[in-house]
C-alpha cells in the first residue's frame, strides 16, 4: 500500500492494544468551519485571543473538531475504509488554543463477534504532554477488505487564507505613510481612516468641515486627538483640497471618504491640478476568495466603463505593477471574454489577442498574459483540459482583466455576496495609489485597502527602513 492509498483493517484483523494516532495544529480556520456546523457563532468560539482565556466547556467549536479528529481516524486508518461509526463518549479536560498542537490517538480495547464492534479508548495530548481529551469511541468494523485511492483533500476541502492579514503584516516593517481622507463624514469612512491610524498603517489628514467631524466622531465615540484636520467648508473642497496636499508633498496616498466617488476622480483626472500620469487611470478590486487558491486581482470594475484597446494596455500593466508591490515575481494575467477562441464579431476576444502580442513585444512587461479565456478555464484547470487548452495561466492567474465595467463589478460583486469573499479597492495609475472603501466593506477589506496603498507608497518611495529604523 502507498501513501496514494487507504487500506482498511477488517474486524478479525485488529488485535487488543492496536493503535493509530494523528498530530494536527488547530488553525481558526479549523474553529471557523466546526462554529458554522454547530451554529455557535459567538465570540468566544472565534477570537483565537480570547480563547487562550476560557475553559473547555466554554469551546464547543475546539471541542466538535477535537471529536472530529477521532472520527477521521476511525474512518481513514483504524478500522479504516467501510467502517460504521456508532458513538463515542468523549471528556475534554482542558482547550486547546488556536495555533497549538495536538496528538490524538485511538486504541483498540475490546471487540464483540456478534455485532463486530469495537470499541476504543481515544486521548488527546498537546505539545506540553498534558492529556486534554478522553473517552471512548464506537464502531461496526467491516468485514471486507477494501483498498482505495485516497481522496485529493485539494478537491474535498474548503479553500481558506487569508491575504489581506499578510498585506498588515508587511507593513508593520514600514512607518506610517502620511494619507489625505477627503470628507471623511461618517462613521465608516472615519472610523476607517482612525482604524488605519491605530494599526500603524497611516497618519491620516482628514479633510473636510471640522464641526461636521467633530460630531461623528462624539456621536460614535471616536478619538481625534492627535490627528491632523484641514478645515474646508464642504465635499467639493474637500476633494479638491486632498488632491492638493498630494501635490504639495504633503500626502503620499488619498483615501475617499464619504463623498462620491465621481467627485473625488474628478480632482484627480483634472488635467491642470489633478494626479494624472502617462498612464490611464484604473481601478483593481484585491479579491480574498476563499474558494480560489491565492489572491486574485479584478480589473477594471469602477473607473473605465468600456475600454478600447489603449486604455485595457494600462489596465494590465497597472495590475501588473501593483502584483510586483505585492510579491508576485511574474504574475499571470488572464484576460476573459465570454469565449476562450477569437471571434471577429466580438470585440474583446480581438482585444485580448492584441494584448498578448503586446505582451510578447514588450509593450506589457512584467507578466505571463493568456487570452481570451473564459472565466471557467481561466480558473479551473480542469475546465481548461477538457477544452484541451494548453496554458501556464489557465487555472492559475493572479490577474483577471474584464471585458468591461459592468461585468468587472458583476464578477466582484458575485464573489463578495454569494461566495464570501473581500474586495479591497485600489486606484491605480495616478501619482500615488487611491485608498476606495465602502460602506458596505468590513474592517478586514478597509484596512486591507490601507495596507495596499502604504506598500504602493513605500514601493514608490524606494521605502526600506523598518519603523524602528533597523
Amino acid at each position: 500500500m502507498t501513501s496514494e492509498t487507504l487500506q482498511n483493517r477488517c474486524f478479525d484483523e485488529i488485535s487488543i492494544g492496536e493503535s493509530a494516532s494523528i498530530t494536527h495544529t488547530l488553525s481558526l480556520r479549523d474553529v471557523q468551519l466546526f462554529a458554522a456546523v454547530s451554529g455557535d457563532l459567538s465570540p468566544t468560539q472565534l477570537d483565537s485571543e480570547l480563547d487562550r482565556h476560557l475553559g473547555p466547556a466554554e469551546l464547543s467549536a475546539h471541542s466538535m473538531w477535537l471529536g472530529a479528529q477521532v472520527s477521521g481516524l476511525l474512518g481513514n486508518q483504524l478500522p479504516g475504509p467501510g467502517s460504521v461509526h456508532s458513538g463515542q463518549d468523549l471528556e475534554f479536560l482542558a482547550p486547546l488554543p488556536v495555533g497549538e498542537q495536538v496528538t490524538i490517538t485511538i486504541t483498540a480495547t475490546a471487540k464483540d463477534a456478534a455485532s463486530h464492534r469495537v470499541t476504543f479508548d481515544c486521548r488527546g495530548v498537546n505539545a506540553h504532554g498534558e492529556t486534554i481529551m478522553t473517552g471512548t469511541a464506537r464502531v461496526i468494523a467491516p468485514t471486507v477488505k477494501i483498498t482505495m485511492d485516497r481522496p485529493d483533500t485539494a478537491q474535498v476541502a474548503i479553500q481558506s487564507h487569508d491575504n489581506f492579514a499578510r498585506f498588515v503584516e508587511r507593513c508593520q516593517q514600514l512607518p506610517p505613510v502620511p494619507v489625505a481622507v477627503a470628507h471623511p463624514c461618517d462613521e465608516s469612512s472615519l472610523g476607517a481612516a482612525l482604524q488605519a491610524k491605530r494599526e500603524g498603517l497611516i497618519e491620516p489628514i482628514l479633510v473636510g468641515p471640522l464641526a461636521r467631524m467633530r460630531a461623528i466622531a462624539e456621536q460614535h465615540g471616536l478619538d481625534l486627538y492627535g490627528v491632523q484636520i484641514d478645515d474646508v467648508p464642504h465635499s467639493h473642497a474637500a476633494a479638491f483640497r486632498a488632491v492638493e496636499l498630494v501635490r504639495l508633498g504633503k500626502a503620499t496616498a488619498l483615501m475617499k471618504g464619504s463623498l462620491h466617488t465621481d467627485e473625488l476622480m474628478a480632482e484627480v483626472v483634472s488635467r491642470d491640478t489633478g494626479l494624472r500620469t502617462e498612464r490611464r487611470i484604473t481601478h483593481a478590486f484585491l479579491m480574498d476568495v476563499p474558494t480560489y487558491h491565492k489572491g486574485l486581482i479584478v480589473t477594471d470594475a469602477a473607473i473605465n466603463i468600456a475600454p478600447d484597446l489603449d486604455t485595457k494596455r494600462d489596465i494590465c500593466q497597472n495590475a501588473i505593477d501593483l502584483a510586483h508591490v505585492l510579491g508576485v515575481a511574474r504574475p499571470k494575467v488572464a484576460i476573459i471574454c465570454a469565449v476562450e477562441s477569437i471571434n471577429s464579431r466580438m470585440v474583446c476576444t480581438t482585444d485580448a489577442a492584441s494584448l498578448c502580442k503586446m505582451a510578447d513585444r514588450g509593450q506589457i512587461t512584467g507578466a505571463i498574459l493568456d487570452g481570451p479565456l473564459a472565466l471557467d478555464n481561466a480558473i479551473s484547470k480542469e475546465a481548461a483540459r477538457i477544452k484541451k487548452i494548453d496554458s501556464a495561466v489557465a487555472g492559475d492567474p493572479d490577474i483577471v482583466v474584464v471585458p468591461d465595467l459592468a461585468s468587472g463589478n458583476i464578477l466582484a460583486k458575485q464573489l463578495t455576496f454569494m461566495s464570501n469573499a473581500d474586495g479591497a479597492g485600489i486606484v491605480l495609475g495616478a501619482r500615488v495609489p487611491i485608498i476606495l472603501t465602502s460602506r458596505a466593506d468590513n474592517q478586514r477589506t478597509k484596512l486591507a485597502s490601507c495596507a495596499v496603498a502604504v506598500l504602493m507608497a513605500s514601493a514608490a518611495a524606494g521605502q526600506t527602513l523598518t519603523k524602528t529604523g533597523a
